[in-house]
């Protein structure tokens, strides 16, 4: 007889239900681990370099208002600061110390000039010589007025006289009393005193003329040289040196009792009611400079705004120089010569895109930014426009709400993609 195989045989269960889903899970985690295994390779792949976003500042782009400025340095400076200079070589004496109060018109030096003073002297001698020419002058012109007067009024009697002689002859000679020579003559008499007459009447008149312009002309003489002795008056007033403002005496140029020459500096007074700030700006703004530009100052913690009242011509280390002049009342606390931080207001755009200024400005040469996307800084090309102190204007290469690396991007090496951890 055959033995079977039921010895053999082992029944078997049929698996579990959760069995099977387990391992259908873990199929599943195993297929999403391998895709996102290559998506990251191919990130990975695709950057040259990988930065932590700690190192890093983004900001998003954004539409809004550029307040082109500028941020400048200055200092303090009198509006009103003049400079006495000496008139003449003199010796000059100092009524004044650095750091006095002096009022307008109050003498502050005193120069004493020898020449000056001569000549003064001098000029006041032919003046009055002058005059008294004129007074002469006057005298000699009346008196020769009345000598050509009197002539004319001779050759006046003389007429007179011959037309009567010649009347009395005429009205004898009609009745053959008188020869006819005689009547001729005395008619000859008559027009020679007319003729004297009217030429003594002539030459009285000439002589008048004439006097008088003598007259003018030592007249003229005598202004003139009036002109020459205010002139020199004037230049004896002006060694008496006084103060043109109300202030204080700044800084003396030389000692008391020193010998300058003509046009030294002496001393500067400062008014300090009237105070403006100088600012230095930047020779490549020069161009968009210009008068009653508004410019705000910081002083004391407090924001005070002015206007460019004044722009030198030249530059200077690469600066140049402008005065601003407060809006209203002067600030109080200020002091000469004291510095502070201005901001120069250039322009005012309205409606563009923007981003926050930093190094990427520099470091890229504002050509270029790493735009950020799904966790790569990729390198696009960019254009700016107008920049300010905090902002500068996107003209072309970013639209509104982009991610851009502001600061830190000096780490990618110029890379074209960079991933972000």
């Amino acid at each position: 007889m055959i033995r079977d195989t039921s010895a053999q045989d082992k029944v078997l269960q049929a698996p579990a239900v959760w069995r099977q889903r387990s391992w259908l899970l873990g199929l599943g985690i195993v297929a999403v681990v391998l895709v996102l295994g290559v998506l990251l390779s191919s990130k990975w792949l695709s950057s040259s370099h990988s930065v932590s976003a700690a190192h890093l500042k983004i900001a998003p782009v954004k539409r809004g208002t550029l307040v082109r400025d500028v941020s400048v340095n200055g200092r303090v400076v009198a509006a009103v600061s003049p400079t006495l200079y000496s008139t003449a070589p003199s010796t000059v004496t100092l009524k004044v110390k650095a750091g006095d109060t002096v009022k307008k018109g109050q003498i502050v030096a005193e120069l004493e000039s020898p020449d000056l003073s001569n000549q003064l002297q001098r000029e006041q001698a032919s003046y009055e010589q002058l005059e008294a020419e004129v007074a002469r002058q006057r005298i000699l012109a009346r008196k020769q007025k009345l000598l050509a007067r009197r002539d004319a009024d001779q050759a006046e009697i003389e007429r007179v006289s011959a037309e009567r002689t010649y009347q009395r002859i005429e009205g004898a000679g009609v009745t053959g009393i008188i020869a006819k020579i005689d009547f001729l003559k005395a008619q000859d008499a008559l027009k020679t005193a007319e003729i004297r007459a009217k030429h003594a009447e002539q030459a009285a008149s000439l002589d008048v003329e004439d006097v008088d312009l003598n007259l003018k002309t030592k007249v003229s003489q005598l202004q003139q040289q009036k002109l020459v002795r205010d002139n020199a008056q004037r230049r004896v007033d002006e060694l008496r040196l006084l103060a043109p403002v109300d202030g204080f005496v700044g800084t003396l140029s030389v000692a008391n009792r020193s010998v300058v020459a003509a046009n030294t500096a002496l001393m500067t007074l400062v008014d300090l009611s009237q105070l403006e700030v100088e600012l230095e700006i930047p020779e490549t703004y020069v161009a968009e400079l210009g008068l009653g530009m508004t410019a705000e100052v910081l002083i004391n913690g407090n924001k005070v705004l002015g206007k460019l009242s004044a722009l030198s011509p030249e530059v200077v280390r690469n600066q140049v120089l402008a005065r601003m002049r407060f809006n209203g009342e002067q600030p109080a606390g200020l002091r000469q010569s004291q510095r502070i931080s201005a901001r120069l207001l250039i322009e005012e755009k309205v409606n563009v895109l923007t981003l926050p200024r930093g190094p990427f400005v520099e470091n890229q040469g504002g050509r270029y930014v790493y735009l950020v996307e799904g966790g790569v800084a990729r390198r696009v090309p960019m254009k700016l426009g107008g920049t300010s102190i905090s902002a500068v204007e996107i003209v072309e290469g970013l639209k509104e709400g982009d991610q851009v690396v502001i600061a830190g991007s000096d780490l990618f090496d110029n890379a074209p993609r960079v991933s972000i951890n």
